[in-house]
C-alpha cells in the first residue's frame, strides 16, 4: 500500500503542471535603476519583467524569446533590446514565375536563410520599436562566416559556443555586440 501510494506521488510531482518556472538572467540598465529578464512559467506562456530596486515595474505577459536569450532595459525602463543569438533560418521568398521570353535567373543578393531578425526594441505595451535583420550587418561576403545548423543559425560571437566577445550594455546605455565576420555593432535605445 505504501508503495503505490508513494509511486503516485511522484508521478504527481513529476507532472508537467508542476514544473518549476524558468526564470532568464536579470540584467541590469546602465544607471543601475532598472532589471530585465524573460521568465518562462510554462510551455509557451512567458513574462517579461522589468523591476526597480523598489519592487517591480512592469511585466508583459508574452514570450519575446526563450530564458537564452539576452535581454536589454533602457535607462528610464520603458524600452527593451532582445538579442536572439539562435535564430530559425528565413524562410526562402516564392520566386515569380518567369514568362515564356525571359529567362530564369538566380536573384541576385544574400540567402533567404539570411533575412532573419536576429534582434528587436520592445516597448513597454509589447509593440516593437525597432528590428534589426542578420543582413543590416553582415554583407554577403561575411554570411559564409554564420554557423549553419539544419533549421537554425548562430551569428554571435561569445554565445553558443562560437568564440569572441558576447552581447554587453556600455555604461553610456548602448548594447554592443559582434556578429561572426563583422565589426562591432550598436543597438541603442
Amino acid at each position: 500500500m505504501r508503495s503505490a501510494a508513494l509511486a503516485l506521488v511522484l508521478m504527481f510531482m513529476s507532472s508537467p503542471a508542476v514544473a518549476e518556472e524558468r526564470k532568464g538572467r536579470a540584467r541590469v540598465s546602465a544607471n543601475g535603476l532598472y532589471s530585465v529578464r524573460m521568465v518562462e512559467v510554462a510551455q509557451g506562456q512567458c513574462r517579461l519583467e522589468v523591476t526597480q530596486e523598489s519592487g517591480p515595474a512592469w511585466s508583459l505577459p508574452q514570450c519575446l524569446g526563450t530564458v537564452d536569450d539576452f535581454y536589454f532595459v533602457s535607462n528610464d525602463g520603458e524600452r527593451v533590446w532582445v538579442v536572439w543569438p539562435l535564430v530559425e533560418k528565413g524562410k526562402p521568398v516564392p520566386e515569380p514565375r518567369p514568362s515564356k521570353k525571359s529567362k530564369a535567373k538566380k536573384p541576385k543578393g544574400p540567402p533567404a536563410w539570411a533575412r532573419v531578425v536576429v534582434a528587436a526594441q520592445y516597448g513597454r505595451e509589447g509593440q516593437r520599436l525597432q528590428e534589426k535583420q542578420l543582413t543590416e550587418w553582415l554583407n554577403t561576403r561575411q554570411l559564409s562566416e554564420v554557423r549553419q545548423l539544419t533549421h537554425h543559425i548562430k551569428w554571435l560571437e561569445g554565445t553558443l559556443g562560437v568564440p569572441g566577445k558576447g552581447p554587453r550594455l556600455t555604461d553610456a546605455g548602448v548594447v554592443e555586440l559582434e556578429p561572426v565576420g563583422g565589426t562591432t555593432r550598436q543597438l541603442t535605445f
